[in-house]
C-alpha cells in the first residue's frame, strides 16, 4: 500500500521503500545492508538537500547532467505544464508536432556546418543505439553492407544497452554479458600522462593515437569498418582532453578509408566544455554527434543524434528508410522542456560563465599540486578530474584493493560528511571528477576546491602513515 505524498516524507519509511522495492543503478546493494542509503529531496542552486535537511554542494552536476543547476524548475515547469494543456502526447511516428520540429532547429542552428538533421531519443545510451543503425544502413544504402565494425577506445563509456556497451572500453560493465552484439575494436584513450610517446611531445603524442587507429582499420578490415566513435573529452578514466589535430587526423583517417566519424557528446555537448558542441569548441567535423544530459538539463529524459546531411542524404532521397524508432521520440513535454532550456542558456549567457569559469577552476585545482597524492590536474570548462598517485615521480599509481581503500574507506565518507557530491572513480586510475552545474560561481567553486583540499591533505597523512597491509 502506498503512503501518502507528502513535502516532508518519513525518512525512516522512505529508506524502507527504497530497500524492500527500489533497484539501484551500478550499486552493490549489499554496501547498504546495515547503512543509510542517502536520499536527495530538494535542491537549490548548486546544492541538493537530503531527507534530514542536509545540504551537498552537487559537485557532479547529478550525473553531468543537471547543467543548471536545482533552481529553474518553476519556469521550465511553466513551458511543460503548457504543452500537456495543449497537448500531452504524440508520437513522432509518420507524424510531427510543432515541439520536435523547433527543438530540432534549434539544435541543428548550434551543431556544425553540414549537420542540419536530429533524431530524438530518451538517453544517451539509446543516442549511441541509434547511431550505429544509421552508420549500418547508410553502408548498405551506398553498398558496402560488408561495414559491421567499429572502433572504440579503452575505458570508453558510451551506455549499456547491449549495442552501446559494444563501443563502451569497460571490461568489467560487458564482461557478464559477452559476447558483445558488435565487433568493435578498443584503442588508446587521449591521456598523455600515461602514454609512452606522451613525452616526446604533444605532436609526437597525437601521431601515436593514430597510428594504432589507422592500424586498428587495418587489422579489423579497412572495407569492414563502419564507424568510429569517441567522446571529444572523455569522461571515463578521468576527463582526457585531445591532443592538437587527433581529431583532425581521425577525420583524415575516416575519409579515407570510408569511415563514419562519432562524437558522442552525451557529456560534453550544452555548455560543459564551454561550447553547445564541443565538436565546435575543438575544431571536430563528424558525421554523427550523440547527446543527451544537459539537452534538458536533467529535468526531463532526453536524448538524440545530430546527422550530417552526407548521412541523411540516403534516408531523405529515399534509398533507404531509417528501420528505428522509440514510442518516446521527439516527446511533446520533454522538447518544450528542452526548448525552456535553450532559452535560459542563451538568456543568462550560461555558457559565457563556463568559458570565463575556466581558467580560474584550472588554477585553484592545480594549486593541490601541493599534496603529493596529486599527480595530475586535466580537463576543459566545467569538467574536471584529478587523478591520484601512490609517488608522483615515479606515477605509480593504486590498484585493486588499494585503490578500493583510498576512493571507498578514506575519502568517500570524508567527500561525503563534508557536504561535496563528486565522483571518486577507479574504472582506469584512480581520480577525482568535479563537474559543477553550468551556473556555478566563484563561491562554489572555492567551497568544492576547499572541500577537495582539505579531504586529500587527510587522506595523504593517513598515506604518511603507511597504507595497511590488509585493505
Amino acid at each position: 500500500m502506498s503512503a501518502t505524498t507528502s513535502s516532508t516524507p518519513d525518512p525512516k519509511h522512505v529508506q524502507q521503500q527504497v530497500r524492500d522495492h527500489l533497484m539501484l543503478n551500478f550499486t552493490d546493494m549489499n554496501v547498504y545492508h546495515d547503512a543509510e542509503i542517502p536520499v536527495f529531496v530538494k535542491g537549490e542552486g548548486c546544492e541538493v538537500i537530503d531527507i534530514h535537511g542536509k545540504r551537498y554542494i552537487d559537485g557532479l552536476s547529478g550525473l553531468y547532467c543537471s547543467n543548471l543547476g536545482h533552481s529553474y524548475g518553476a519556469e521550465i515547469g511553466e513551458a511543460a505544464k503548457q504543452q500537456m494543456t495543449e497537448l500531452g502526447f504524440t508520437p513522432t511516428w509518420y507524424v510531427a508536432h510543432p515541439r520536435a520540429a523547433e527543438f530540432a532547429e534549434r539544435i541543428a542552428e548550434h551543431a556544425p556546418a553540414g549537420m542540419n538533421r536530429v533524431f530524438f531519443t530518451t538517453g544517451g545510451g539509446e543516442a549511441n543505439e541509434a547511431i550505429w543503425k544509421f552508420a549500418r544502413q547508410w553502408h548498405d544504402a551506398n553498398g558496402q553492407p560488408q561495414r559491421r565494425k567499429a572502433i572504440a577506445r579503452n575505458l570508453s563509456y558510451h551506455g549499456t544497452s547491449l549495442g552501446a556497451l559494444s563501443f563502451t572500453g569497460l571490461p568489467y560493465a560487458k564482461d557478464p554479458f559477452l559476447p558483445m552484439a558488435i565487433p568493435v575494436s578498443h584503442v588508446a584513450a587521449t591521456n598523455p600522462y600515461r602514454h609512452p610517446a606522451a613525452a616526446a611531445g604533444p605532436e609526437a603524442f597525437t601521431a601515436a593515437l593514430l597510428a594504432e587507429v589507422e592500424q586498428a582499420v587495418k587489422d579489423a578490415g579497412a572495407d569492414e569498418v563502419a564507424m568510429f566513435i569517441a567522446e571529444p573529452v572523455q569522461n571515463s578514466g578521468g576527463c582526457f582532453v585531445p591532443p592538437p589535430g587527433y581529431w583532425q587526423g581521425l577525420r583524415e583517417i575516416c575519409d579515407r578509408y570510408g569511415i563514419l566519424l562519432v562524437a558522442d557528446e552525451v557529456i560534453n555537448a550544452f555548455g560543459r566544455v564551454g561550447d553547445w558542441f564541443a565538436s565546435n569548441r575543438l575544431g571536430i567535423e563528424p558525421d554523427m554527434i550523440t547527446f543527451a544530459k544537459g539537452a534538458t538539463s536533467a529535468l526531463t529524459p532526453l536524448g538524440g543524434v545530430v546527422i550530417s546531411d552526407k548521412v541523411a542524404e540516403p534516408f531523405i532521397r529515399g534509398d533507404a528508410t531509417y528501420t528505428h524508432g522509440l514510442t518516446f521520440s521527439g516527446h511533446p513535454v520533454s522538447s518544450a522542456i528542452g526548448l525552456a532550456v535553450l532559452d535560459i542558456y542563451e538568456r543568462d549567457k550560461v555558457f559565457e560563465n563556463v568559458m570565463n569559469n575556466e581558467p580560474m577552476i584550472e588554477r585553484k585545482l592545480n594549486e593541490l599540486r601541493r599534496i603529493p597524492l596529486v599527480g595530475d590536474v586535466r580537463g576543459m570548462g566545467h569538467f574536471w578530474a584529478l587523478e591520484l598517485v601512490k609517488d608522483r615521480e615515479t606515477k605509480e599509481t593504486f590498484e585493486g584493493d588499494e585503490a578500493d581503500w583510498l576512493l571507498r574507506r578514506v575519502l568517500s565518507e570524508k567527500m561525503f560528511d563534508a557536504g561535496l557530491l563528486c565522483r571518486l572513480d577507479d574504472r582506469g586510475d584512480p581520480v577525482v571528477q568535479l563537474s559543477p552545474p553550468l551556473v556555478a560561481d566563484e563561491a562554489v567553486i572555492d567551497r568544492i576546491v576547499d572541500i577537495v583540499g582539505t579531504v586529500l591533505e587527510d587522506a595523504q597523512a593517513v598515506i604518511d602513515q603507511g597504507i595497511p597491509s590488509k585493505v
